[in-house]
């Protein structure tokens, strides 16, 4: 068939902006290709317009729902990516309202570096939840961005002067393998395990305001073993790889917050490395907690994984290997 014919079969949308056809494109035009593959018929741009070569009127609509979305994420700040257009089909054939959470369950961090969306329905729901809950749970695989999001909305909090600090503790216990004797102070030898917790700060604030939020001890961090006795009051209280704590650990945490503290606990329960017949502290703690109204829990799943699309095909994999 001709290029004439199939021009005279496109449905053409008009974007305003060579700017913005080059964002809804993306690099290498992989926005379009990810829309071709999820709506099955040919996308392309032409001029100012993006249109799909198509005379079915399902996948006109489709489209046309998919740019206009795409065009309201951008207006909001978030730059349309083939992962976002993945997100973004999925949630039109979902509840109401699923897509509008896309755009509107978002994370400012003041002096931050720009806004934080969530990646998937249950990500800005679980970003809902810390908004909406003073103890927020949220158990899920490996990628998800639990760690990611709680650290980003602490940090809203924090440098919004609605707590008064940010406190980052884990268990630290090793994934099976011994590190031996590690040297230096107490910060010098937890620090490889808190790492994580520090990579995702790095990402969300300039090096300066990290720098400065240290300085005015704005940030502690803690091993988990020594929060016994404390109460924590007015702060912004984050356990990570939760998981890994006993029954006894998670009891004398979630014991710990006091008036005007907000606490998340996230974890991996497919990835325990205490030692053989001990209960996951997270666990129980899910298990016993859910009828509870004050506290959220949010459960991602390999769907919501977002640090890398492979990681998502080995969670699947390993999942199936325990069928």
């Amino acid at each position: 068939m001709k290029r004439e014919d199939l021009l005279e079969e496109a449905f053409a949308l008009v974007l305003e902006g060579t700017d913005s056809l080059a964002d809804f494109c993306g690099a290498n035009d992989a926005n379009l290709r990810e829309m071709e593959e999820l709506l099955g018929s040919p996308v392309f741009c032409r001029g100012n317009e993006i249109l799909i070569e198509s005379s079915d009127p399902l996948h006109r609509d489709t489209f046309s729902k998919l740019v206009a979305e795409l065009k309201r994420h951008a207006q909001e700040g978030q730059l349309p990516s083939p992962e976002l257009v993945r997100t973004l089909h999925a949630s039109l054939s979902g509840a109401a309202g699923e897509t509008a959470s896309l755009r509107e369950a978002f994370i400012q961090i003041p002096g931050g570096n720009g806004r934080i969306f969530p990646k998937s329905p249950r990500q800005a729901r679980y970003i809902q939840a810390m908004a909406a809950h003073d103890m927020n749970f949220c158990a899920g695989p490996a990628g998800t961005g639990k760690t990611y999001l709680a650290v980003a909305f602490a940090l809203k909090e924090v440098l919004g002067r609605q707590r008064k600090k940010l406190i980052l503790t884990r268990p630290v216990v090793e994934a099976g393998e011994s590190l031996g004797f590690l040297p230096g102070d107490l910060i010098q030898k937890i620090n490889p395990y808190l790492r994580p917790l520090y990579d995702s700060i790095e990402a969300l604030i300039p090096y300066e305001t990290f720098r400065r939020m240290e300085e005015n001890h704005l940030i502690e961090i803690a091993p988990l073993a020594y929060m016994r006795g404390r109460s924590l009051n007015n702060c912004f209280v984050i356990l990570d790889e939760g998981q890994n704590t006993s029954r006894e650990q998670m009891k004398m945490f979630l014991t710990r917050i006091g008036q005007g503290s907000k606490v998340v606990i996230t974890g991996d329960l497919s990835q325990i490395d205490l030692p053989k017949k001990t209960e996951s502290g997270l666990s129980h703690a899910l298990e016993i907690l859910e009828g509870i109204d004050e506290i959220s829990i949010s459960r991602l799943d390999g769907d919501d994984v977002v640090r890398n699309p492979l990681i998502r095909k080995i969670i699947k994999a390993y999942d199936e290997a325990r069928i």
